[in-house]
């Protein structure tokens, strides 16, 4: 296999307390993002949280930053992604902030300067709407939830 050479991005530290992103390993598609605090973070049940990491990106044109959950906070403290997947675009400049949701019924600490979310640098398709009078069809047609199988 070969050897890709990564694509640089640049980024900031914002504070004193903000920590570069980093890899769990070598092949890891995420980059841990830190919570840039000096103090814990209490998050209630079913409350969501705003954590700054401290630190400001510029993305090369064409990509965005997919934040989604560590598998582990998640997993074992019900800590994710209050939208899911969050999304930085290319063009965005300011602080990287991870809203955390609580999914459980119970509080949760987010240790200070600990991981909080992975940043994952993905690939788009730009592209424009053009308004039409019909769609051209397929076998699919306009089959939705669960059409293509029988389970």
């Amino acid at each position: 296999m070969a050897v890709r050479s990564p694509i640089i991005i640049e980024f900031t530290l914002n504070n004193n307390l903000a920590k570069m992103p980093t890899r769990g390993s070598e092949y890891a598609a995420g980059y841990d993002l830190y919570a840039a605090t000096d103090y814990d973070i209490e998050i209630a049940p079913h409350e969501t949280v705003k954590i700054d990491t401290g630190i400001s990106i510029a993305l090369p044109e064409w990509t965005f930053g997919a934040i989604f959950a560590r598998s582990g906070l998640a997993t074992k403290q019900g800590l994710r992604p209050a939208n899911a997947v969050g999304v930085i675009d290319a063009d965005y400049r300011g602080s990287v902030i991870v809203a955390l949701h609580n999914d459980t019924n119970e509080h949760q600490i987010v240790p200070a300067g600990s991981r909080i979310a992975q940043l994952v640098i993905l690939p788009y398709v730009n592209s424009e709407f053009i308004e039409v009078r019909a769609l051209d069809h397929t076998k699919r047609g306009d089959g939705g939830f669960g059409s293509t199988g029988t389970n």
